[in-house]
């Protein structure tokens, strides 16, 4: 007597049954940003690409090409940060730069909000950069990789010059330097136990000083 096809036909609907409901598990957790869903974006942060690469392996079989991306992150109110990706294509580049860059940010202190509270002078490796505040309207004046950390920071009036190598990462680390070793009113009479207005009447008359010997 030969055996029917009933029985299978049943364990294979069973399967398929099982297999479409984890499909719908997997395609609930997609929609709700899980594993394997789309990554939500901050609409407070703001990042620009200030360089990308393509950089190639030699295999035995031949060459295989990647991207090599340099992102700058800001919340334009005095934190910034940078980070590096590399991948296969440039979106997954960019993105693996952009998450790297919010996990290593800084919060700077900025003066009225807009400029630097002193001259700042930045190294690492070959990148030399200094940074010097400006008063309200000078606008920032600086090149393509510093002027990316400045604007994604927040920054309105400064004056930059880089002295040495104008490799992007280079300089964009150098400027990330120099921002770690500002000091603010605020800070400095922490240090020596003195208020705040105090060290800023300081600050000014300094400043009148050097105007009226000008």
């Amino acid at each position: 007597m030969a055996r029917t096809p009933t029985g299978t036909s049943d364990r294979g609907g069973e399967r398929q049954g099982r297999g479409g409901e984890r499909g719908e598990r997997g395609g609930r957790r997609d929609r709700e940003g899980g594993r394997g869903g789309e990554r939500e974006r901050d609409d407070e942060f703001v990042d620009k690409l200030v360089h990308i690469n393509r950089v190639a392996k030699v295999v035995k079989g031949g060459r295989r090409f990647a991207f090599a991306a340099l992102v700058v992150v800001g919340d334009a109110k005095g934190k910034v940060g940078y980070g590096s990706g590399k991948a296969r294509e440039v979106p997954e580049a960019i993105r693996k730069a952009t998450d790297a860059a919010k996990r290593n940010m800084i919060k700077v202190p900025l003066r009225e909000g807009r400029t630097l509270h002193h001259d700042l002078y930045g190294r690492f490796g070959a990148g030399k950069v200094i940074l010097r505040s400006a008063p309200a309207g000078t606008g920032i004046i600086a090149g393509g990789p510093m002027r990316a950390v400045f604007e994604t920071m927040g920054i309105q009036d400064i004056v930059s010059k880089s002295v040495g190598s104008n490799n992007p990462h280079n300089m964009v680390k150098a400027t990330f330097a120099a921002l770690q070793s500002m000091t603010s009113p605020r800070s400095v009479a922490a240090k020596r136990g003195k208020k705040v207005a105090d060290i800023i009447g300081r600050r000014e008359e300094g400043g009148k000083e050097v105007a009226k010997e000008a």
